[in-house]
């Protein structure tokens, strides 16, 4: 279970990164068809500082928690010696 619940998040970070990074593409190729967005580069902004926020997410739970319990205790345990 613990696997497919940390797969399930993994995707579902993943799957975000790669929406924002699609709609960055979009305002790159075809920003004079968006006409919601005056400011193109405030709204690219906004895409790359939620590509950030996922990212991140996704580092911590590679880092913290995609390894089997033990592991993480006996990490703990060696960087406090």
């Amino acid at each position: 279970m613990r696997e497919i619940l940390l797969n399930a998040i993994k995707s579902y970070y993943i799957g975000n990164i790669n929406k924002h990074l699609a709609n960055v593409e979009i305002y790159l190729r075809t920003s004079v068809g968006i006409g919601e967005h005056s400011d193109i580069i405030e709204a690219m902004d906004k895409e790359i500082q939620q590509i950030g926020s996922y990212e991140d997410r996704l580092s911590m739970v590679v880092k913290y928690l995609d390894r089997k319990p033990e592991e993480n205790i006996e990490g703990t345990e060696s960087k406090k010696k």
